[in-house]
């Protein structure tokens, strides 16, 4: 392209230039193929020709400063002498499937510096083909949210693109949160982000959550402090209200201190020692049966439970009667000692039938005059 003016100015100038790399880069990338990679994952960029393989010459560079050699192939083999020390033992080709056409290249543990835009050239005795890949880097969300005195702290690291943290409450609360929120970037170009909100658990059923998300990929983790539930030694079931179908994972505390684990949909889970003997059951959708709770095991109990979305973690107070308890124990101790009472009466009237059965036996074979055996 050319611009044509009898008195071209400075301005005129640039304005031209400026216009004219618009468009080649307009048309440039009009072609480009994205392609989505989890960090330090094996990522596929897709590059394919048609023609003969002959004298194939295959050219892969990343579009960055100095534009480093990612990849090159030729005469039947690698030529990786000169490949950027960054793709160092990371790269390779499908070269079993070079002669239908593919000449992608497999990416090993991606890096944050790996994203940008990357050219595929290849040349053949009878074909050229130049091909753009533009490649993003991501990582999954991972959310942590406590509460802490009069505090929720909200936090997740090792996250790709930079993140943002938002806060909400289910019902809406009117409420205005005053919460303080830090972003910091690691040596691995990774972000760390941390929130905290000033808030109060002391309503029941509301939740509190917190949001992380970034272009690609959101979690949310929420709390809830639920109504305290009285305990029992017999028998004691607290609820753990979730997201009406069945967690793909479940976590029972109690003061932080594991109770059990489950995962999947299924009814497998994995109690802590300490629990063995109080576990009872888990229902299908995580409410926790215990036995046997004595004041030993008064105080906060927390289920975590998790599917695609969110974390939710519900708070459950228990408190025990230490009058209830003891009566209980009492009541179980007289039952006991009266079903012993009752046996060993019956042991007593069938051991004295039986001795008063032989002293007649005895008496009657005296009187008829037949030996006593």
């Amino acid at each position: 392209m050319t611009c044509y003016r009898i008195r071209i100015t400075r301005i005129d100038s640039t304005m031209c230039l400026v216009i004219v790399m618009f468009l080649w880069i307009l048309t440039i990338s009009r072609g480009d193929t994205e392609v989505s990679c989890v960090f330090m994952k094996t990522c596929i960029l897709p590059c394919t020709f048609q023609g003969n393989t002959r004298g194939v010459y295959i050219h892969w560079m990343h579009l960055s400063e100095g534009h480093p050699l990612v990849y090159l192939y030729y005469g039947n083999k690698d030529q990786l002498r000169t490949q950027d020390q960054q793709f160092r033992n990371r790269t390779s080709l499908f070269k079993d499937q070079l002669s239908r056409g593919n000449a992608s290249l497999q990416l090993t543990g991606v890096q944050v510096q790996d994203e940008g835009r990357y050219s595929c050239y290849i040349s053949t005795i009878n074909t050229e083909k130049d091909s753009f890949i533009n490649l993003k880097v991501h990582t999954p969300v991972k959310v942590s949210i406590q509460h802490i005195g009069n505090r929720i702290t909200c936090s997740s690291e090792g996250i790709y693109p930079e993140p943002e943290l938002t806060w909400s409450t289910r019902p809406p609360s009117k409420v205005s949160f005053k919460n303080t929120t830090t972003v910091e970037q690691t040596k691995r170009q990774l972000y760390n982000i941390n929130g905290s909100l000033i808030a109060s658990l002391n309503e029941s059923d509301r939740v509190y959550s917190c949001t992380v998300s970034t272009q690609r990929n959101r979690r949310r983790a929420s709390l809830r402090q639920l109504s305290s539930v009285t305990g029992s030694f017999t028998e004691t079931t607290i609820p753990c209200p979730s997201f009406n179908t069945s967690p793909t994972s479940l976590i029972w505390r109690f003061l932080n201190r594991a109770i059990l684990e489950k995962t999947g949909s299924g009814s497998n889970y994995t109690v802590s020692k300490e629990w063995k003997q109080h576990v009872k059951a888990v229902s299908e959708l995580g409410s926790l049966t215990l036995l046997g709770l004595t004041s030993e095991k008064e105080g906060i109990y927390t289920c975590e439970i998790s599917n695609v979305e969110e974390m939710l973690i519900n708070y459950t107070i228990i408190q025990i009667s230490q009058g209830n308890t003891y009566m209980t124990i009492i009541a179980i101790t007289a039952g006991v000692v009266v079903l012993i009472c009752i046996l060993s009466s019956v042991c007593l009237v069938l051991y004295c039938r039986r001795k008063r059965g032989q002293q007649e036996n005895s008496m009657t074979a005296s009187e008829s005059g037949e030996p006593n055996i």
